[in-house]
């Protein structure tokens, strides 16, 4: 099964997607998907520091597990008036 990643404003931006599908890993974890996107989208990196994560719609931490089939959302920092 996969999981759904989500990308927001400037970060959909660099990736080119608002949307990807990923495979499932044993284990995965916010920080470890997040890592696997990095390696496959290196300038996810120039986020890291700031992103939010929501796993299916609820605020998630690094190390909160992600299932098979779950979304998880990356959200960079927005502004606007």
């Amino acid at each position: 099964m996969a999981i759904t990643v989500l990308f927001f404003a400037s970060l959909a931006d660099a990736v080119g997607a608002r949307e990807l599908s990923l495979a499932h890993v044993a284990g995965d974890t916010v920080a470890s998907v997040r890592d696997r996107l990095v390696a496959a989208h290196p300038q996810i990196s120039e986020f890291t520091e700031t992103l939010l994560y929501a796993v299916d719609e609820e605020y998630a931490e690094e190390d909160a597990p992600v299932p098979a089939g779950a979304t998880l959302a990356l959200i960079p920092p927005v502004s606007g008036g």
